[in-house]
């Protein structure tokens, strides 16, 4: 038996002849490297699997939220199937298992797995006295991400810091992506986990994010993602209020319009009768 330090929802774990630590994923019962990050997908799974069975272990006053959650269909190396459903619904996803598309009826047609090539964390810091160090806070940022997650710092693209946001562009195309570089979907994945407070290392509690050897609270994290192809939503999956604005515009638009065209047919008018009256006036001074 061995201890998979970087992954918590495993069981029957086991050291390789290569001394590897190699544990079934719960939930999929797919076999896990212990030496490397575990796929989103499998992560997924494994934490459906725990929230139904009540393994997981939930801190005091914790409560549940499911925002973004799902069980996933996972492809044997662990990447997210292109269609994802909840029983008669379906969707389409991106290599982050994000949802691309509105959602469907079981006949929807997800061609290919659209690579997702950039992924922006943006956090916010606790209200402070004065704003932290930039080039410490890029730093520990960059250390904690390369270390932590085995990313390479080529695909840090920058840690920005405007106070009190701090923003981590991380870019990896699959021109880009090598074999046995771990994805940009599942340092994410991993680093949101880690910032909440709900680690999937073993025996792990999170991210202490320390600048300048001074502690730093985290109030906020939220993870955009860009694909390499634009996501396809319909007006359908716009909120009422962004119809509303849309129907606005184009009632305005159309107002604009019609009082152009009787603007201009009134104009049109008095021209004409303008030019008939001078005909008449030539007439009867002919005459």
């Amino acid at each position: 038996a061995c201890v998979c330090e970087k992954n918590k929802r495993v069981t029957d774990c086991r050291t390789d002849i290569n001394g590897r630590c190699l544990c079934q994923a719960i939930g999929s019962g797919a076999t896990v490297d212990c030496s490397t990050l575990t796929s989103k997908c499998l992560l997924m799974k494994a934490e459906v699997m725990g929230s139904k069975s009540g393994r997981r272990e939930k801190p005091k006053d914790a409560f549940e939220d499911t925002d973004g959650l799902y069980d996933p269909e996972c492809e044997n190396s662990g990447a997210f199937k292109a269609k994802q459903c909840n029983g008669t619904t379906c969707w389409c996803v991106n290599t982050a298992g994000v949802r691309r598309t509105d959602k469907h009826d079981a006949d929807l047609k997800c061609n290919e797995l659209v690579r997702t090539i950039w992924i922006i964390i943006e956090m916010k810091h606790a209200e402070r006295d004065a704003p932290l160090n930039a080039e410490s806070l890029k730093k520990f940022f960059t250390d904690t991400i390369t270390s932590r997650y085995q990313l390479d710092g080529r695909y840090i693209a920058s840690v920005l810091y405007e106070n009190p946001y701090i923003t981590i562009d991380l870019k990896q195309n699959s021109s880009q992506k090598l074999i046995g570089d771990v994805d940009i979907a599942d340092v994410a994945y991993y680093f949101e986990k880690d910032v909440k407070g709900q680690s999937i290392f073993h025996n792990d509690a999170g991210i202490n994010v320390s600048i300048d050897n001074e502690p730093v609270k985290l109030e906020k994290t939220v993870v955009y993602y860009v694909d390499e192809r634009a996501p396809e939503f319909s007006m359908k999956s716009l909120t009422p209020g962004v119809i509303a604005v849309i129907v606005v515009v184009l009632v305005a638009i159309v107002a604009a319009i019609v009082v152009l065209v009787l603007t201009r047919r009134r104009k049109g008018k008095y021209v004409k009768a303008e030019v008939k009256e001078m005909n008449e006036m030539h007439r009867g001074l002919n005459a």
